[in-house]
């Protein structure tokens, strides 16, 4: 066997491999033991007819493309091995040249995973962002769990303070039902935000009977994308007015909730509060160092392999995110007046993004020995498996190959966030290396969502 290679562009290679007879005569003998053994000929047994009558019978071309896959193939990752290429997917194969008793000549077009100079997150400077509680958030919280033990009383008036009002509700766009936007029963408290802004201001002061029509901005931001940036028209019908008696925080509220003073129940929720803070601060903190380390790292063209892959994943997530607030796929399309290509496309920067993390994680995890090791993954499966001890489908799925590969990316995928961060603020890490040199490395087809 012989190839030359022609670079198609940074990420794509041209592969032309010639395979003379005497490399490919075993294979077209084996091939026709294969169709020999299938074969009913008559004046012989199935299988058991002669090779060279076999031969005769369908002809040495068919024979030919009988060991095609395996005669390709094998030359192929010779050619890849020789060249050390490190390529992502399914190679594009094209036969130029197939006669029996001829060389064999084909094209592989391969993409390869960029080059990549990593950036010294020794050089960098990010700083975490303050994780203190702040003190409005804890009143609202306690005034909340205060809220959700109300006593409510109906009453005949006006919804004033932290009265609660029950009413149906009709959302239109331009005169057209809004899909989900009608509710019977729809509860609205006063005390709280309500999930459309300025919902409240609007029904405020209304009473039993009362019916009302206005038009609210949804945000460009809102979590109903097919309503965001919207004018909407709500139109309303109240059908009860409820007075709550909010309870005062004392001992004996607190005895109620399984803590032994309102002391300890505020620490609780303190504490609680203040986990939380801290768990979003590092997780803008890792965003920020990703965010960073892509920026100030360099890549060679990313293949258009991976950033479809991103598109396909970022394009289920939001069906899935859909889904949920009962919203499909093609109403979310029709709202945006664009078409699923359309979309994908305004995916592409987000994709490539994303593409980048996955890359540049792998290739750290290499540099500094963070691969998981068999018995972390088991661990982790088996973590899983307790979570979901009566869901069939999960535990099944937790055999796959497949699976069992994603779950190992995620688990080095925390193990160089770890890292990175143990880089930047000192902590201590297991990790056998202490830098990142700047090299040219190459990165690989995995997943890494920020």
């Amino acid at each position: 066997m012989h190839y030359k290679t022609k670079k198609q562009d940074d990420a794509t290679i041209v592969l032309t491999i010639t395979i003379p007879t005497s490399e490919y005569t075993k294979d077209t003998e084996l091939a026709a033991k294969r169709l020999q053994s299938k074969m009913t000929i008559k004046g012989f047994r199935k299988g058991k007819a002669p090779i060279d009558m076999v031969i005769r019978e369908v002809g040495e071309m068919a024979i030919l493309q009988e060991a095609l896959e395996t005669i390709v193939g094998k030359a192929y990752v010779e050619a890849i091995q020789k060249e050390e290429l490190d390529i992502v997917g399914r190679p594009e194969l094209q036969i130029v040249k197939l006669a029996p008793g001829n060389d064999i000549e084909f094209t592989a077009t391969v993409s390869t995973l960029p080059t990549i100079t990593l950036a010294n997150i020794k050089k960098l400077r990010i700083k975490q962002k303050d994780s203190s509680l702040d003190t409005n958030k804890l009143k609202e919280t306690m005034d909340a769990l205060l809220g959700m033990h109300a006593e409510e009383i109906e009453k005949d008036g006006p919804a004033t303070g932290t009265d609660k009002l029950t009413l149906d509700m009709n959302m239109t766009i331009d005169a057209v039902p809004v899909e989900g936007g009608q509710a019977k029963s729809h509860q609205v408290y006063l005390s709280e935000d309500h999930y459309i802004p300025g919902f409240n201001a609007h029904v405020e002061g209304l009473k039993k009977g009362d019916t009302k029509t206005f038009t609210l901005d949804f945000p460009a931001d809102h979590y109903q994308k097919q309503l965001a940036g919207k004018k909407v028209d709500i139109a309303v019908s109240v059908t009860r007015v409820d007075e709550r008696k909010i309870p005062e925080l004392t001992d004996e509220f607190a005895k109620k909730l399984g803590q032994e003073s309102a002391a300890e129940l505020e620490a609780l929720v303190r504490s609680n509060l203040q986990a939380e803070a801290e768990q979003k601060s590092a997780q803008s903190f890792d965003i920020e160092i990703l965010d960073t380390m892509i920026e100030k790292s360099t890549f060679s063209t990313i293949p258009e392999l991976l950033i479809d892959a991103e598109k396909q994943k970022i394009f289920h997530e939001l069906t899935r995110d859909l889904d949920k607030h009962g919203v499909t796929i093609a109403q979310y399309l029709a709202d945006l007046k664009k078409t699923e290509e359309e979309l994908m496309e305004d995916f592409r920067q987000q994709a490539e993004k994303r593409a980048k993390a996955a890359l540049m994680s792998r290739e750290i995890a290499k540099h500094q020995e963070l691969s998981p090791t068999k018995e972390e993954i088991e661990l982790e499966i088996e973590t899983l498996q307790r979570m979901y001890s009566s869901d069939k489908d999960t535990l099944a799925a937790l055999e796959r190959p497949e699976v069992i590969d994603t779950i190992a990316v995620q688990i080095q995928n925390r193990k160089v966030m770890e890292w990175l961060r143990a880089q930047l603020t000192g902590e201590k890490t297991t990790n056998k290396k202490s830098d990142i040199k700047d090299t040219h490395v190459h990165g690989p087809d995995c997943g890494h969502d920020h």
